[in-house]
């Protein structure tokens, strides 16, 4: 049988059910910003989120969980007094609506910044437009090379590249993988970046890897799946949005693939309601990467965020780890505002302030949060993995970092601002 899908992500493609996690502390009011409990009335402060919502994925997590903070914010005193006016927009995955977008929110509406952001589209369109009018990003929902690699973009989300070299460090050294498949999109700023340092790092151990990349537009896995048994390999590292990962796995299935092959991806795979749909078959063969802490961790900003959600967010807003990534991103923005007078708050100096982010710690992450004036930026580098067991996904390794090239300059970066990563 051959499965084709078309590369679209999210829990209506996955057809999951709705998600809720359950708050922790009944009645207990979410702590944002100032937490007076009065109302900010003061001169909005304009900030943007741009996110991409149609197929092929839904990338809205973000901005949904930074409205609902920002919300929330302005329930408790504003930065200093004035709301936050927080603007987003959907590029749709187009590239001249997205182009079109951010150049509303920059020019037209004026924003200081923009945060939560959640796009393919809009980081490779739009990085030379933030870097030209010196905005700020803080993204939550990046997936290329674009969004690590430009002076004016900070994503608190790993993306494929060290979450994909996590993913595959267990398997060797836990699993004994020595010999593994990257498959992923035939995109070369996703996954044929991400996969070309997947082979370095494992090379770089002496070991093989090979990359599997697919047209994103025609995805037939069952010869996916075919030529990875051609190849030989021992290790397949699912380089995927979560429904063409979850239809790799049931193609294996269908094949009786499940001990052919270690099993291991990064965190796209840790998603609400996954377990629901790959049922009893892959108890104890799959491993996941994450990028953030688990979705019912007890951790002090975790807890906040389902709070948040629960009496800020709006009815559809998606709980994943996008919306943790969004969550923080926002909490970091707030926190580095309320440092400044509000009355001289503007593009430039919020931009010297967000730079100026250094240390900052989340039981959401494993190591300090940072930003820096650099050409490029990588804060969240270390994470956690996670196994599918009994139905659902248990940690058994607690944060690690990476080893790969590609962090040399980041390393460099963190030595020079004094951070310990």
């Amino acid at each position: 049988m051959t499965l084709k899908v078309t590369l679209f992500t999210g829990a209506v493609a996955l057809g999951l059910a709705s998600f809720s996690l359950p708050a922790w502390a009944d009645g207990h009011a979410p702590a944002c910003g100032l937490a007076t409990g009065e109302a900010a009335t003061g001169e909005p402060i304009k900030v943007g989120g741009i996110n991409g919502n149609a197929p092929p994925g839904d990338f809205s997590g973000g901005t949904d969980a930074a409205a609902a903070y920002f919300a929330c914010v302005n329930d408790n005193g504003g930065i200093n007094g004035r709301p936050i006016e927080y603007i987003v927009e959907n590029d749709q995955w187009n590239p001249e609506l997205a182009g079109q977008v951010a150049t509303k929110l920059v020019k037209d509406e004026g924003v200081v910044a923009l945060v939560g952001n959640g796009s393919v589209v809009s980081m490779a369109v739009n990085a030379g437009l933030y870097k030209d009018e010196d905005v700020m990003v803080m993204a939550s929902g990046c997936a290329i090379s674009e969004c690590y690699e430009s002076a004016n973009i900070v994503s608190t989300n790993q993306g494929p590249l060290p979450s994909g070299i996590g993913a595959l460090t267990y398997a060797v050294e836990e699993l004994g993988a020595t010999n593994a498949a990257c498959i992923g999109f035939n995109i070369p700023n996703n996954g044929g970046w991400a996969c070309d340092w997947m082979q370095n790092f494992m090379e770089s151990k002496g070991l093989k890897g090979t990359s599997i990349l697919m047209d994103p537009t025609a995805v037939d896995l069952n010869s996916v799946y075919l030529q990875a048994l051609a190849e030989g390999v021992d290790t397949i590292l699912l380089m995927l949005p979560a429904a063409p990962a979850i239809g790799l796995l049931k193609v294996a299935e269908e094949q009786g693939g499940r001990e052919l092959f270690k099993w291991v991806s990064p965190t796209p795979l840790y998603e609400p309601g996954v377990a629901e749909v790959l049922g009893d078959y892959w108890n104890d063969n799959l491993y996941v990467h994450i990028e953030l802490n688990t979705f019912d961790s007890d951790g002090p900003d975790n807890q906040n965020w389902v709070e948040v959600m629960d009496a800020y967010g709006q009815d559809g807003d998606r709980r994943d780890t996008f919306s943790q990534s969004g969550y923080i991103s926002a909490k970091f923005f707030v926190d580095a505002m309320l440092k400044l007078d509000p009355a001289s708050i503007d593009r430039a100096s919020a931009t010297v302030a967000i730079k100026g982010i250094s240390g900052a710690t989340s039981d959401l992450l494993c190591a300090p949060y940072y930003v820096g004036d650099a050409d490029r930026h990588m804060p969240n580098h270390a994470g956690r993995m996670v196994s599918y067991t009994g139905g659902k996904f248990e940690i058994v390794r607690e944060c690690f970092d990476i080893e790969s090239s590609y962090l040399k300059p980041i390393r460099a970066q963190e030595m020079a601002l004094g951070i310990n990563q």
